[in-house]
């Protein structure tokens, strides 16, 4: 039997110079592109700060920007509920940023609370830009510090926080100020464009690029052990939900559903995996998951470890209400692992129905389908086939790393200057 693949984390990121320096923001908790922990896991939110000009994206152990070049730039991500995939794009970004010669400093939104506190950070690392994970949590707090910087989207913030008139407000006001904003998507710059117009010849579209790093002493029945799963990996379907544990997520959508399937097949398993985002909301889910048969639940991994598991898992699931682009569906395509997303906005973007994914509107249609999949072998392998295709030919880390290069290159120089 075939089995799964991987996820990835996200995260926010900035540059910093020996000399000079620069602060990036962002807005949200943690669940990194893949539930991981370390350095590229989904766990908590972060920004970056860098002494150097520009920053940007990246993945993987790459090659350290040359010490000495002078620059300064930040990035902040957003701490709290929403960090999880920003934390993945910031360490991204930092890492681009990082190749171009910049040093960088990653900052969590929640550690900065007040405007006092982010303008003695700014001087105290002497920062020269700035780039912020989430329009609304990391942008607001880069308003009027005289530090150029730019945006990088999230997906709440245009999927719900959009709809509250003072949180769009403020957005605006931000996009004012920022020098460029960059959308993972046609539709996400579309949806700025008509709520901001004033903004609109700065947005900028970058899909995410992706890199799956699989560590290779990664031991599944070990994994099935620590899971609660007592059976033979080769008769088992593991279906693997990567996400932190907040509402938005909604990780308990298809938990009875699946739990009635288990009952009529023990074999078939579904395994949440992630970090504890929003306490109230984690007690919730463990009392729920404690009395479902056939449901799991583990706590964030290492993002290689992760990205193991998910290649030796059967499929990966995304049950989200929203999403801006599910890095962990990207990575499991990379990694040539099924995927059945429900069918939000986000994941249309970059789910094509029965070509590179399965699409759900519901728990009942889910089953259905993930059925379908485990019975229809020549199914799964055009899916895989056509998603590895599909990420190779649109989700290039290095076409990522070019975009976020040029971009923070405007923001050399003080706006003060």
């Amino acid at each position: 039997m075939r089995r799964g693949r991987a996820v990835r984390a996200a995260a926010a990121r900035a540059l910093r110079a020996p000399q000079a320096s620069g602060v990036a923001l962002g807005g949200g908790a943690a669940e990194r592109r893949g539930a991981a922990g370390g350095r590229r896991g989904r766990g908590g939110a972060a920004g970056c700060c860098a002494r150097t000009r520009m920053p940007c994206p990246g993945g993987g152990r790459r090659p350290r920007a040359p010490r000495g070049r002078r620059s300064g730039c930040a990035t902040a991500a957003p701490g709290g509920q929403g960090a999880s995939a920003q934390d993945a794009q910031g360490a991204l970004c930092r890492e681009h940023l990082e190749a171009a010669g910049h040093i960088c400093l990653l900052k969590d939104t929640s550690d900065l609370g007040s405007s006092s506190e982010i303008a003695h950070f700014i001087k105290a690392e002497n920062l020269e830009a700035a780039l912020a994970l989430h329009l609304y949590r990391g942008g607001r707090l880069l308003q009027g510090h005289g530090i150029p910087f730019g945006i990088i989207f999230g997906g709440t913030d245009l999927n719900e926080d959009i709809n509250q008139r003072e949180k769009n407000q403020v957005m605006g006001k931000v996009l004012e100020e920022a020098r460029f904003a960059v959308a993972f998507t046609e539709s996400m710059k579309e949806m700025a464009q008509m709520q901001w117009p004033h903004a609109r010849d700065k947005i900028y579209v970058q899909s995410q690029g992706i890199v799956t790093v699989p560590n290779a002493a990664f031991n599944w029945n070990t994994f099935l052990h620590c899971s609660g799963i007592n059976q033979s990996a080769d008769n088992l379907h593991i279906f693997l939900l990567v996400c932190g544990l907040r509402q938005v997520k909604d990780p308990l959508y298809l938990v009875d559903a699946f739990s009635e399937w288990h009952q009529e097949e023990p074999n078939v398993y579904m395994v949440i995996v992630g970090p504890e985002v929003d306490p109230v909301f984690t007690r919730e889910v463990k009392a729920k998951v404690k009395r479902t048969p056939g449901v799991r639940l583990l706590r964030e991994m290492p993002q290689e470890d992760l990205h193991a598991a998910l290649k030796n898992c059967f499929a990966v699931l995304n049950s989200s209400v929203s999403e801006g682009m599910s890095a962990a569906i990207l990575e499991a395509m990379d990694l040539e692992v099924p995927v059945l997303a429900r069918n939000i906005p986000g994941n249309v973007a970059v789910v094509k129905h029965e070509v590179t994914g399965l699409l759900f509107s519901d728990p009942q249609e889910f089953v259905q389908l993930a059925k379908r999949l485990v019975s229809d072998p020549a199914l799964e392998k055009e899916i895989v086939a056509n998603g590895k295709e599909y990420v190779r030919m649109y989700h290039s880390w290095q076409a990522e790393r070019d975009t976020y290069q040029n971009l923070i290159r405007t923001l050399e120089g003080s706006t003060e200057e």
